[in-house]
């Protein structure tokens, strides 16, 4: 049996090269490398296992974001991804996640007809983990988040679910919506073959009209949140060691110097 499977993946900046404007408290985004979001290659990786396992299956993916987003999606392609897809229009500009999951959901209604659409649990630029369900919300389809574990059967698909405190066992019909997390699985790289012909690859470009969204549900003022400050915590000051040979003393000791500083 062959899949259609859709995958939602982001171009985000990478984290570790991450610096905040003191004064402004904004992201300095100038220099900083973008790359594919870490939960969206696993989701991606997923969704190429099953094509290795079903011949027919083909991968879409899509994003939406500024023209570079493209480089991300050739990225993608040159992994095994089959087609690709960027929602990109000044008018989308500015969505929080309620807006942007409107925008994909229309960017995926118009691609039409799909079995899974896999998705990163979250984005490292957020961490809101809203996007996937909400898209799923709006499409009308059965969503399990947090995906750990994934098998399928024809259209029978049973995952583990992560939880806090252990996990669940969930089995859901196709057409779905599954989010992936890190220990799904290990992302593989990309491939001489696949760069060459992701190169060569024409990526098709929507914009607002394309995938006929409504432009009051979308973009800055259409978001019902919004980013008020971001700010790189102070680093804390160095501790402080209580000395003592004995339990007991450790406790007198430690009891002085709170007393000293007036905490107790």
């Amino acid at each position: 049996m062959a899949y259609k499977i859709i995958v939602c993946a982001k171009q985000v900046p990478d984290t570790n090269e991450i610096k905040t404007n003191p004064e402004t408290g904004t992201l300095i985004r100038d220099g900083v490398p973008s790359i594919l979001n870490n939960d969206d290659a696993n989701a991606l990786e997923e969704a190429l296992k099953i094509k290795d396992a079903f011949p027919g299956t083909t991968i879409t993916v899509i994003t939406m974001g500024p023209p570079q987003a493209t480089e991300m999606l050739q990225e993608c392609l040159a992994m095994g991804a089959d087609d690709a897809i960027l929602l990109s229009d000044r008018a989308l500009g500015g969505s929080d996640t309620w807006a942007t999951s409107n925008a994909i959901s229309a960017g995926i209604a118009k691609v039409g007809e799909y079995d899974i659409i896999f998705a990163g649990r979250q984005a490292i630029d957020g961490d809101t983990a809203q996007v996937g369900p909400q898209i799923a919300e709006k499409l009308g389809i059965p969503q399990v988040s947090y995906v750990k574990e994934f098998a399928i059967e024809g259209n029978e698909i049973t995952v583990k679910r992560a939880l806090e405190d252990g996990y669940e066992l969930i089995k859901l019909q196709t057409p779905c919506l599954l989010t992936a997390i890190k220990e799904l699985n290990t992302p593989r790289y990309m491939y001489i073959k696949g760069i060459y012909k992701a190169m060569k690859h024409d990526i098709k470009v929507w914009n607002a009209a394309d995938i006929g969204v409504d432009l009051t549900t979308v973009g800055l003022k259409a978001s019902p949140t919004n980013v008020f400050k971001s700010f790189t915590p102070k680093p804390k000051g160095a501790g402080q060691k209580v000395a003592g040979d004995t339990d007991k003393e450790l406790a007198v000791n430690l009891l002085v110097g709170l007393k000293e500083k007036n905490i107790i």
